[in-house]
């Protein structure tokens, strides 16, 4: 590993941070799930090598903790070359920008997460660079001012986003390749959970494995928190071992419940249905009625809901379904729901 990916782990994250880092997968064959994405970043990095040319841009969306900077960091170690991580919010001026680019390599790997936040500004400088491999700066001011345009090798742009329709027309056009991360079905969270207790020297059985996995929400980064603290509970309540038992009293303990969702979760819904008679109701007022932002509410919370059937979006709001209402323990009211869009 060079030296430029070796300063990727920074000592100054905290040790739950270095941890998530140490059981991230390194290489490809490591990855578990998102098995279509996987044979498509194998082909774009075996027909990268065989040209000897740096991969085509790439870009990872879906909903938060599946994969994305795993994926970036993994395109980086197969391809053997060296990864600069950044993101949107951190790159506030154009200047920002120009600086990173010029002391990139060649085929090295600018990893931007939550690239939709860009600044307009910022996305100008990037435009030329990731299409002509060049950047454009100006030089004085005034009338003396002139443009003056640096070469720059050919690397690759990784971006991340949570919210792909905030990512500008232009910028997404420049991208080769775009890939949408999706949850995980729960043999591949057993999978994942199994590998990291083997790192974590955590002896687990397969029921607890199988609780833990049905509880955190087709998500690896969730599944990782939660083996964490049922590790916590079994060396504090039990012997050391997570077994099922020890594993449904730990996330019980935590609030979340067999289908995974949390008090948010639980409060999303029973605010749409006890307060709002199930909807439909806008996205800014069941924040308000909870004290969330509608931001978290549409990044974290709706996505489960609405995979698991709890959740519809129509054209006048969301509106809980009857399978909501039986998993909150009540009636679903006689009327006809409005239609989807």
């Amino acid at each position: 590993m060079s030296e430029s990916q070796s300063r990727v782990i920074d000592p100054e994250l905290k040790a739950g941070d270095r941890l998530d880092h140490a059981l991230r997968p390194t290489r490809l064959a490591d990855m578990i799930g998102q098995t279509q994405i996987k044979e498509n970043v194998k082909i774009l990095i075996e027909a990268a090598k065989r040209r000897k040319e740096a991969l085509d841009h790439v870009l990872f969306y879906g909903p938060p903790g599946l994969g994305k900077t795993t994926l970036a960091h993994v395109l980086a170690n197969e391809m053997g070359v060296n990864i600069k991580v950044t993101s949107g919010p951190a790159i506030e001026r154009a200047g920002d920008l120009a600086a990173i680019l010029t002391n990139l390599r060649a085929s090295d790997i600018l990893f931007i997460d939550e690239i939709h936040r860009l600044g307009r500004a910022v996305e100008e400088i990037l435009y030329p660079a990731m299409e002509d491999y060049a950047l454009d700066i100006v030089i004085g001011k005034g009338p003396s001012a002139r443009s003056v345009r640096l070469k720059l090798p050919r690397f690759t742009v990784v971006g991340a986003t949570t919210r792909l329709a905030l990512v500008t027309a232009p910028l997404r056009a420049r991208f080769g390749a775009t890939y949408r991360l999706d949850y995980y079905d729960l043999p591949a969270m057993e999978e994942i959970i199994v590998r990291a207790a083997a790192k974590l020297a955590v002896p687990a059985d397969p029921g607890g494995i199988s609780a833990i996995g049905q509880r955190s929400r087709g998500t690896p980064r969730v599944a990782l928190r939660l083996l964490r603290r049922v590790r916590d509970y079994a060396q504090v309540r039990a012997d050391g071992a997570v077994t099922q038992e020890i594993a449904i009293q730990a996330l019980d303990l935590l609030n979340i419940d067999d289908c995974g969702l949390d008090d948010m979760d639980r409060r999303v819904l029973r605010a749409i249905i006890e307060k709002y008679n199930g909807g439909p109701v806008g996205l800014a007022t069941i924040a308000a009625s909870i004290s969330e932002e509608p931001d978290t509410i549409m990044d974290v919370v709706e996505p489960y809901l609405m995979q698991l059937g709890f959740l519809d979006r129509t054209s006048q709001g969301r509106v809980a379904t009857p399978a909501a209402y039986e998993h909150i323990g009540l009636q679903p009211p006689r009327q006809q729901q409005p239609k989807l869009l």
